[in-house]
């Protein structure tokens, strides 16, 4: 079936096309109701269906015949272990944790928070929540003690999972003091802890309070899936927003297996026993969907990849585990391809390795610029494909659908609408906008399955940030426009658009320019308040590692680019060059913090920060640029 069938089908009568996807599923009993709106046109998909999210993702595998095909690989530079699980093996694992779970007084509809590295544990840790019906909130492993703290508030989980430690490249992270901190910090007290010792750092455990992961494990029995309504939550994922309260994303478990399974094949051409590498964390939305459930659902072998695309040892690490393992697809963040990119220019880490079995990359996270796309496309001779989604969807919002009609790459775009998303571009005044025209991204209501449909806890502040925009659409918060071909283009949040003497302009199109220098490995353009103008971008950059050219040559360069490119509008004259770039953890950018020192405004670094040192590092080079006093 072609793209532009199946999406029609998809607009034209929803219920049916959803109910087919999810006959791919192994139901306990198959949803009558397939789709069921609220007052404000929220979606809950499959509410009535009987299921359990973790038999769907290993226990029908077994009981189909693919016990023996491997389900997971865990392969970790920092401490040089590599582990395959069969299906049949985390089967017995995940209900062996859930069996330890249930002694701990958990059940159907509790929480639970798994707070944890990126080792086999976390994963089998959310399966088992899963099995029993309870609901996990995982929170990235090494977050700091008060987010951590604010997120035990949030959900009130009664046990959290832990680990000992974590390993940055090679630096050992200690978890059980910020557990600890958080726990004393929280207003709720988490019933008790379990903590994975690892043999880098064994914690010492408060008694009476913390449990031995181990031994707890070898008194437990495995237990039965515990079936669940398909409108049930599965887990509760926070934003990793730079600023203000975290929002608890809610996703509920029929419709997440739906698209997730359906998303699989569609999106990314995966077969069942394919290898499929996200290279991200659990603790983000990726890391949910494409390490954990996607693969599983869909019967594929996952990689948990505990390393970082460069220094573990090099940047040849992407390359050597595809190679390694025989991945089909991969999928990571455009900065983690800058990365590479910046300590391997040419490319010659990637030469050594055989790239045979690996079809597709692809990106979505943040915006993948065009120079990088072009860049790795043309070393790796495979194609480099972006697509847009967010933590609130779950999955895809536009995407090549490699598996379904493969559409002609645009550098810069993420190209189509995922069948039952409603893609339309609004302006200031809430209409619709034509092909070409800037304006906000929305998608009409009602959202397709995975999508969420509340905020943990918070109805309200689902509805000012999500609804109360435009009635009957969900704003995305990214701005961006829709081309003659219906393209979509992301040129970042809307809060990045500069108006410059009442012109609107995206930094998107004025960081293309940028980062299209060949000295050039990353960027990050800036409003800076103007008297004049209102407002004017400053240009913050890395150079590649390679890079030679003097920085006022560059400044010239640039501005001559820019104004070439886009043209005098922009009124582009300052361009600082850094060390690098501020980021969280998941990899994005921190453009509202940078906005605000550069605007002298105050400011907060962000707990979700990657290393806080960096910022008093970009206030002294800003000093010395005459940017900031």
């Amino acid at each position: 079936m072609s793209y532009q069938a199946e999406y029609e089908r998809s607009m034209n009568d929803p219920q049916q096309f959803w109910s087919d996807q999810a006959k791919a599923l192994d139901w306990f009993e198959f949803p009558r109701t397939i789709l069921k709106t609220d007052a404000d046109g929220l979606a809950h998909w499959f509410s009535d269906g009987e299921m359990n999210t973790a038999y769907m993702a290993l226990d029908c595998h077994v009981k189909n015949g693919r016990g023996n095909q491997i389900a997971l690989i865990y392969d970790s530079p920092v401490t040089g272990k590599k582990i395959s699980y069969t299906y049949a093996e985390l089967t017995d694992l995940v209900a062996r944790t859930a069996g330890m779970l249930s002694n701990l007084g958990v059940c159907k509809g509790d929480r639970v928070i798994i707070y944890m590295p990126m080792i086999p544990e976390a994963v089998i840790s959310m399966l088992a929540v899963a099995r029993l019906g309870a609901i996990h909130s995982v929170v990235f492993g090494g977050f700091a003690p008060a987010e951590l703290a604010v997120r035990i508030d949030d959900a009130l989980p009664k046990v959290i999972l832990s680990a000992s430690c974590g390993i940055e490249v090679k630096r050992i992270i200690e978890y059980k003091p910020l557990l600890d901190q958080a726990i004393h910090i929280a207003r709720h007290r988490p019933d008790c802890c379990v903590l994975f010792q690892r043999p880098e750092c064994i914690a010492k455990l408060t008694e009476g309070y913390d449990h031995d992961w181990a031994s707890l494990l070898a008194q437990a029995k495995a237990v039965d899936c515990t079936p669940v309504k398909g409108s049930d939550p599965l887990y509760i994922l926070y934003t990793s927003g730079s600023t203000g309260k975290p929002k608890g994303v809610v996703r509920e478990n029929g419709g997440h297996a739906v698209a997730l399974k359906y998303s699989m094949k569609t999106i990314y051409n995966a077969d069942p026993g394919d290898v499929f590498w996200a290279a991200s964390d659990v603790g983000w939305v990726v890391g949910h969907s494409y390490i954990v459930y996607g693969p599983l659902l869909h019967g594929c072998t996952t990689i948990v990849y505990e390393g970082k695309p460069v220094m573990t040892p090099d940047a040849g690490a992407l390359w050597r585990v595809c190679a390694e393992h025989g991945v089909k697809a991969l999928f990571t963040a455009p900065t983690a391809f800058r990365a590479v990119k910046k300590e391997d220019p040419e490319a010659l880490l990637m030469k050594p390795y055989g790239l045979d079995k690996l079809q597709a990359i692809f990106s979505a996270g943040e915006r993948l610029d065009p120079p990088t796309q072009e860049w790795l496309t043309c070393q790796s001779g495979k194609p480099v494909i972006d697509h847009w989604w967010q933590t609130e969807t779950g999955w895809g919002i536009t995407a090549n659908f490699w598996g379904l009609e493969p559409m002609a790459i645009k550098y810069g775009s993420s190209t189509l609408p995922s069948p039952g998303f409603d893609v339309q571009i609004i302006g200031d005044d809430g209409h619709q906008l034509p092909a070409g025209k800037h304006g906000y991204i929305a998608i009409k209501l009602p959202l397709p399955p995975a999508c969420l449909n509340r905020i943990w806890g918070d109805d309200a502040g689902f509805h000012k940030n999500y609804l109360d925009f435009v009635p009957g659409y969900y704003i995305s918060g990214d701005g961006g426009y829709i081309d003659e071909d219906g393209y979509v283009y992301v040129m970042g949040r809307v809060d990045d658009v500069i108006n410059v003497a009442g012109h609107r302009l995206s930094t998107g199109e004025i960081e293309e320019v940028i980062a299209s220098h060949p000295d050039v490995a990353e960027c990050a353009v800036i409003a800076c308040d103007d008297e004049l103008k209102g407002q004017v971008p400053i240009g913050l950059l890395v150079l590649k590692s390679s890079a030679t050219i003097s920085h006022e040559l560059l400044k010239k360069e640039l501005l001559a680019s820019v104004r070439s490119s886009i043209g005098a509008i922009t009124c582009y004259k300052d361009t600082v060059v850094l060390k690098r770039l501020p980021k969280t953890r998941s990899g994005k950018t921190l453009r509202k913090t940078l906005n605000k020192i550069i605007n002298g405004q105050e400011y907060q670094v962000p707990s979700t920060i990657d290393d806080p040192n960096i910022i008093p590092e970009i206030i002294v080079t800003l000093r010395q640029n005459q940017i900031i006093n």
